[in-house]
């Protein structure tokens, strides 16, 4: 090669170093950008179609899939967790799903994504609340989208701060999202045979008044909105009915309290010369916490039954309190392991690292406190005192497991016989907490009170009344 040939293709090759060097970045956007780190934007993380059904109906809403990448990306699954039996239909970019694998999104380009909810409200087997989820997957990564419609038809209450006198009625169930809360000026009054169910996160909180009028065989019942096979019978289901700061003259008549994770908790001495709280003929069950949590409050409790709770009563910190003619009963289950007291009452509670202490006043009177024999709780009522403030303690004529509880008065209580309770199978998850014997130790050896009526609304007026919720008719 002469020296006049290599001067005049150096000018041509610099040419096309220059060409190619200009192309690379449109090369560049052909190629799928792999990295774990790929940017990518989802305009939701969740939907929710808040509209109240009256009839069959379909509501839309979308979503858009952002590739924020100078590179294409490639989603491999775009997927409707539910699938095809979901009460939600996808579509991907117009392309039905319920899933899609493979999808590829240019660089600095967007994709649609259109999820549907059809409802039925009149179905009776429809959840309250219909929930789904849509998965993203790229580059090793799982995004969601959540999916969220009201189903059945119901009052559907969000985040709900009641500011006046209000009446809830029997006509649809309330179905509580996010949380419910009564303002301190305001009071709540519920129907006979009102069903409120509240979502895994939404608490029941009371700072003013709470009247609860059921009546036997229309119960208000409070309960968690998963009633699927499944879930229906799960403690914590919900967080529980919650009784703070100034809240005053509660009331609560047949009300039923189940499968939460804190039934019934209330803090603060009453405001006034009323019980802050009082439950009569009431059920709370199957709690997984406590069935009430009382912290130096004030409640009265009669002929009410609470059982298979993780703590069936404990009252903290002092306070106020009578229950009478009541059942307070736990066995095991598959859910819930009995490992407490079913009673436990002190004057006192740590705060900050430090033991705090308040005056206690507390009377048991016809009541039964009992559970089954698993080896965790020798004693299943436990009193214990701290310092010296006021405190009176008084069980008079109940029966109870395990040893006499200290640091109380004691008057013609029953150790360690059995109740002989209706029936009991945990395994069928049967729990009939009636007396079924004539001959069971707590028949008429009761003492008379002002109840009239045993928690099936039945009479006590024939003799001494019996121990515990339910009179031996």
């Amino acid at each position: 090669m002469n020296k006049y040939y290599r001067y005049v293709q150096l000018p041509a090759l610099c040419f096309l170093l220059f060409a190619f060097s200009y192309m690379l970045p449109s090369c560049k956007k052909d190629f799928f950008i792999t990295s774990a780190e790929a940017r990518l934007t989802i305009t939701a993380d969740s939907l929710k179609y808040d509209t109240v059904f009256t009839s069959t109906g379909s509501i839309t809403k979308s979503f858009k899939i952002i590739n924020e990448n100078s590179q294409k990306l490639r989603l491999s699954k775009v997927k409707l967790m539910g699938g095809a039996a979901s009460a939600f239909k996808i579509n991907i970019n117009g392309n039905p799903g319920p899933e899609m694998d493979n999808v590829e999104i240019a660089a600095n380009d967007s994709i649609y994504v259109f999820a549907s909810v059809t409802v039925n409200p009149n179905a009776a087997n429809l959840p309250f609340i219909l929930s789904d989820s849509i998965l993203i997957n790229y580059n090793g990564n799982d995004r969601f989208v959540q999916l969220e419609a009201w189903g059945q038809n119901a009052n559907f209450l969000r985040n709900k701060v009641l500011t006046s006198n209000i009446t809830w009625t029997n006509t649809l169930p309330y179905v509580i999202l996010g949380s419910v809360r009564i303002d301190t000026t305001a009071t709540l009054t519920i129907q006979a045979g009102t069903k409120i169910y509240s979502h895994a996160d939404a608490p029941f909180i009371v700072d003013g008044t709470l009247t609860i009028n059921g009546t036997k065989n229309n119960e208000v019942v409070f309960a968690g909105d998963r009633l699927d096979y499944y879930y229906k019978d799960l403690p914590a289901g919900w967080p529980g009915i919650y009784f703070r700061g100034n809240s005053k003259n509660n009331s609560l008549q047949f009300a039923i309290i189940k499968n939460a994770y804190q039934a019934l908790v209330t803090t603060g001495p009453s405001i006034n010369a009323n019980p802050k709280i009082v439950l009569q003929q009431c059920i709370i069950d199957n709690a997984y916490d406590a069935g009430i949590l009382a912290a130096n409050s004030s409640l009265q409790a009669n002929n009410s039954l609470i059982s298979n709770c993780g703590s069936n009563i404990a009252l903290i910190y002092g306070g106020d309190y009578t229950f009478t003619n009541c059942t307070a009963a736990t066995y095991s289950t598959n859910y819930i392991v009995h490992k407490n007291p079913v009673l436990s009452v002190s004057n006192f509670a740590t705060q900050g690292g430090s033991t705090v202490l308040a005056n206690l006043n507390a009377v048991f009177r016809n009541c039964i406190f009992w559970a089954d024999n698993t080896g965790f709780v020798n004693d299943e009522v436990v009193v214990s005192k701290q310092g010296s403030t006021t405190f009176n303690v008084l069980f008079e004529k109940n029966l109870y497991r395990g040893a006499d509880p200290a640091n109380s008065t004691l008057t013609s209580n029953i150790r360690n016989q059995d109740p002989v309770f209706d029936s009991i199978d945990v395994v069928k998850r049967i729990f009939n907490f009636r007396i079924s014997s004539p001959a069971a130790p707590g028949i008429n050896k009761g003492v008379a009170t002002v109840y009239t009526k045993d928690l099936d609304n039945g009479n006590r007026n024939v003799g001494l009344p019996d121990l515990g919720c339910y009179e031996k008719q």
